[in-house]
């Protein structure tokens, strides 16, 4: 792990070879984040560590290929800030698409996307794209895993207003990393519902602080809860993949409209 508190995957080779032999379709899990501002209180790297914990729980619990995190993604929106880095679109999908074409030549029929920013948009179209050339992809959690989470969590704060550096990512962050927060989550709470025109004026047009949201509902109890949740919801992805027909409420091919 490194100062950032990311832990990547420590497989040797041998590891992977014995988990495919006992799998009938091997899954690799990708964590994509982003290095973007999340207000004075949380890092650059929260989603992701978002996504990490996510993948972490998800490789826990299932026989999966857990893969390094795609650190920088598309954070036009946060550009406002220091510290913030993108990527294009088209660079964030060619590099998704590279993986996934790696890892099938060396055996691995399916990749599931495990996505802790909302604003990496195009891999929808990444998975969209894949599934009508007969590929298996998919893209986790979905906005119902993220909802079913939110409740079974017992989150106040809806999706619309969770929107960034809010209650869901300062109580993962509790969880996993409670290291990482700096003073001041607990008075940093901002609402900001209406965000129609965010994709024009960036998050700057909606925000001083880099938040919306309110995280000074966060708790590490929430935390825990949300990641076994996102475990659980993960079980209809692994079957819908390794048999290879439809699960019903587990498309797998939408985004998280919000940003996180």
């Amino acid at each position: 792990m490194d100062d950032s508190g990311i832990r990547l995957p420590v497989d040797t080779t041998e590891d992977v070879r014995t988990r495919a032999a006992g799998v009938s379709t091997q899954i690799a899990v990708l964590p994509v984040g982003s290095f973007e501002q999340h207000g004075p209180f949380l890092p650059l790297t929260t989603d992701t560590l978002v996504a990490c914990a996510i993948a972490r729980e998800i490789a826990a619990t299932h026989p999966v290929h857990l893969l390094p995190p795609v650190t920088i993604a598309c954070s036009h929106e946060h550009a406002a800030w220091p510290g913030t880095v993108s990527i294009s679109s088209v660079t964030l999908h060619a590099v998704v698409r590279d993986i996934a074409d790696s890892l099938r030549r060396s055996g691995v029929e399916a990749l599931v996307i495990v996505n802790g920013h909302g604003g990496n948009y195009v891999l929808g179209n990444v998975v969209q794209e894949s599934s009508a050339r007969g590929e298996r992809m998919a893209l986790f959690p979905a906005a119902e895993d993220w909802e079913t989470a939110r409740e079974r969590a017992g989150v106040v704060t809806s999706l619309l207003t969770d929107m960034h550096a809010g209650e869901i990512e300062t109580s993962i962050l509790l969880h996993a990393h409670p290291e990482l927060l700096r003073p001041g989550y607990e008075t940093s709470d901002f609402v900001a519902d209406d965000r129609r025109h965010l994709l024009t004026l960036g998050m700057a047009g909606y925000t001083d602080s880099g938040v919306i949201g309110r995280p000074s509902l966060g708790t590490a109890e929430k935390g825990k809860a949300l990641l076994a949740s996102f475990a659980e919801s993960f079980g209809a992805y692994f079957s819908m993949l390794t048999e290879g027909g439809a699960v019903a409420g587990a498309a797998g091919s939408s985004v998280f409209e919000g940003q996180k």
